[in-house]
């Protein structure tokens, strides 16, 4: 059953969160085609998170978008802006309409998300890095206001490359931001090929464990283990918590799955009636 917190829709059940899924991943497709540039492969390998974070754990309300008491919100990987965008619109921040004006000129859906120009979005992004270090000041802040609101931030595979991200880390565990949750969309693939022959951050896991987070893996497709996943790291105490995700680039599209080439490919007009074709679900 569907209901309404704040006026906008929340999901009870997993099959629900699969079509809101289904119905992310066809916006993703579609706007990146009207825009004829962007980033489909991990805009789509994160839209399961994204739809159980938005559609399911997350305190946020369209009618007041800068509650001081709502969760934060951090997307690290700041190219994979589309699914961020398609969540936000059905979420009721800003007209489903307009995901069709995504990077063109003077819209408000810019390639890498402003929190200038739309509402609900909680920090610019875009230099690999930095969303994870603004979700620990945030979380930070957490801490010294004693909010009790959470934070959450996705990174893409290859952004762990960067090293601001483990002093972000490191930051994280000194703290002991149990109020954060960081979620590495783990495709395997980045823009120059596969992670491990282009800057190896492997084992993922390991390195977090050895920075002093609580560490969980899972399938980051499955929405059973995605929602057990928040309700341990909610439960955990004293350490920040990282979820690393096995996803798949370009999931839900056959002919993007597991192509590094559709980093930041927009698809044509035909390939994108394909992959609607194939992604099914409501419209």
């Amino acid at each position: 059953m569907n209901c309404n917190v704040g006026g906008f829709l929340m999901v009870n059940n997993v099959q629900e969160l699969k079509s809101m899924a289904k119905l992310i991943r066809k916006d993703i497709v579609s706007m990146l085609t009207e825009s004829a540039s962007g980033h489909p492969g991990g805009s789509l390998s994160a839209a399961d998170i994204v739809t159980t974070l938005f559609f399911k754990e997350m305190n946020i309300d369209a009618n007041n978008p800068k509650n001081p008491d709502r969760d934060r919100f951090v997307l690290s990987k700041g190219h994979a802006a589309p699914v961020l965008y398609s969540a936000l619109a059905r979420k009721g921040f800003f007209p489903v309409e307009e995901l069709t004006t995504l990077r063109k000129f003077g819209s408000r859906l810019q390639g890498h998300p402003s929190m200038k120009c739309l509402p609900g979005i909680d920090m610019s992004t875009g230099s690999l890095g930095q969303g994870i270090s603004s979700a620990v000041g945030m979380a930070l802040a957490g801490k010294i206001d004693k909010k009790s609101y959470r934070v959450y931030t996705i990174l893409g595979d290859g952004e762990l490359e960067e090293g601001q991200v483990w002093e972000a880390a490191m930051s994280a565990a000194h703290y002991e931001l149990d109020n954060l949750t960081a979620f590495v969309d783990f495709n395997g693939l980045q823009i120059d090929g596969d992670i491990e022959k282009v800057m190896n951050p492997c084992p993922i896991d390991k390195k977090f464990e050895a920075f002093g987070w609580n560490v969980l893996v899972i399938d980051g497709h499955n929405f059973e283990e995605i929602i057990d996943a928040i309700e341990k790291a909610k439960a955990c105490s004293g350490k920040p918590t990282v979820v690393v995700c096995k996803t798949v680039k370009g999931k839900g599209v056959s002919f993007m799955e597991n192509e590094a080439g559709w980093h930041g490919t927009a698809p044509s007009k035909e390939q994108c009636e394909m992959a609607l074709a194939e992604i099914g679900g409501d419209k």
